[in-house]
């Protein structure tokens, strides 16, 4: 299931309507990411993130049924945010469930390093000497390889 939305999430209510009836579930691994206050040495106040409504939606769907497709997933869930956000805002959740831990595991780091760089969020900083657009960077290029070097991509 996949959700771009401007309003926060509550993590228990979205783990409890992701495993509600799927008693088949032994694992569930999940990855919250945060605004940080900082960025290298520079501090920051807030983060825009923008995205183009359908095109976005339609990327994060490839990347999760690319998850179904490697590993054994009883469900998963990607929920996004857009909008301004402070330091400490949750951004990101991403919750994988499986019968058993090594997919549920495996499955969620592979769809965070792939959001990372292949999901079509433009982020812009507030800082103290204005803003500035985040570009990519190359460790999260180089955790995305390894799951492309796995697939022999």
């Amino acid at each position: 299931m996949i959700r771009v939305q401007r309003e926060d999430f509550d993590i228990g209510a979205e783990i409890a309507a992701l495993t509600a009836g799927r008693h088949a579930i032994g694992g569930i691994a999940s990855f919250i990411g945060l605004v940080r206050d900082v960025a290298g040495d520079t501090t920051v106040g807030a983060m825009t993130l923008e995205h183009y409504p359908g095109m976005t939606e339609t990327k994060l769907a490839e990347i999760e049924a690319e998850a179904h497709r490697r590993w054994r997933l009883d469900a998963s869930l990607i929920i996004h945010r857009y909008g301004r956000l402070e330091p400490g805002d949750r951004i990101v959740l991403v919750l994988t469930a499986a019968a058993h831990r090594e997919a549920a595991l495996a499955s969620c780091g592979f769809l965070i390093d792939w959001l990372k760089t292949q999901a079509p969020f433009w982020k812009l900083e507030e800082t103290g000497s204005g803003d500035r657009w985040v570009a990519a960077r190359d460790a999260d290029e180089d955790a995305a390889r390894r799951w492309r070097d796995e697939q022999g991509q």
